[in-house]
């Protein structure tokens, strides 16, 4: 392998999985720690598996290429199709979250197809939680501490076309020890009686919050504003949460 040129060793070593590149092939040799920590390889592995982005605007191709791999929706069961399976520190108000199909009573369609139901809250405030362990979503404390990427989060509401709502959102990143290091809060979001029952999008992005940050608590609720029975409160569905490349 020495007497390789060292283009063709990259190409070699990128045809290897990337976890054996960073645990295994980089332990070999101070070469081939030096193309495993280089640029050159996770850009060529970038290309073979089709993840783009213009070479000035990365930093780090190795974070990069293992971000682009793992980017997925970190929200489990975020439109209520298993029940409340997966979701926390649930406070039922009133008559508690239920399930509905969509479109729902005096409601509009989601603007994807994909998504089928929602949560709804009732006439007192329901609120629901998840805390999202991201060593065991695969980011490692390295990655996290190093690169920092950005956390996407979002979340979708509406109301009834009948009755008037209000909504919240609250996203905060902990340490270790459950420490906040970085917290979004909404305003309460107050929908009135009247409005035409269209989904709404909300969004925050999550950048240069420092080392440390080891879990994600996405919580959200919402509540009716004319208490009557039953659930005419705030409608939820597809939540997001994401880290980016």
């Amino acid at each position: 392998m020495e007497s390789l040129p060292e283009a063709v060793l990259v190409r070699i070593l990128a045809s290897l999985p990337a976890v054996e590149l960073v645990l295994v092939c980089r332990l070999v040799c101070c070469q081939w720690r030096n193309l495993v920590d280089g640029a050159a390889l996770w850009i060529l592995k970038c290309q073979q598996e089709g993840l783009t982005r213009a070479e000035s605007d990365v930093e780090n191709w190795q974070s990069f290429y293992f971000l682009s791999k793992k980017r997925r929706n970190l929200i489990k069961n975020p439109c209520g199709e298993e029940g409340l399976e997966h979701w926390g520190e649930v406070e039922n108000g009133g008559d508690g979250w239920k399930i509905e199909e969509l479109p729902g009573d005096f409601g509009k369609e989601f603007p994807s197809e994909e998504v089928h139901k929602y949560f709804v809250t009732s006439y007192e405030w329901c609120r629901k939680a998840q805390v999202i362990d991201l060593r065991a979503e695969g980011y490692w404390e390295e990655l996290m501490d190093t690169s920092q990427p950005k956390i996407m989060v979002r979340d979708w509401y509406a109301g009834r076309s009948d009755a008037g709502c209000l909504y919240e959102l609250c996203v905060k990143l902990l340490s270790e020890n459950e420490e906040v290091l970085a917290e979004y809060k909404s305003d309460t979001v107050t929908i009135p009686e009247g409005n035409d029952g269209s989904w709404t999008e909300i969004s925050h992005t999550f950048c240069g919050y420092g080392p440390g940050v080891r879990f994600v608590r996405f919580e959200h609720g919402g509540q009716d504003t004319l208490f009557w029975q039953g659930w005419y409160g705030a409608r939820v569905t597809g939540s997001s949460v994401t880290l980016e490349p």
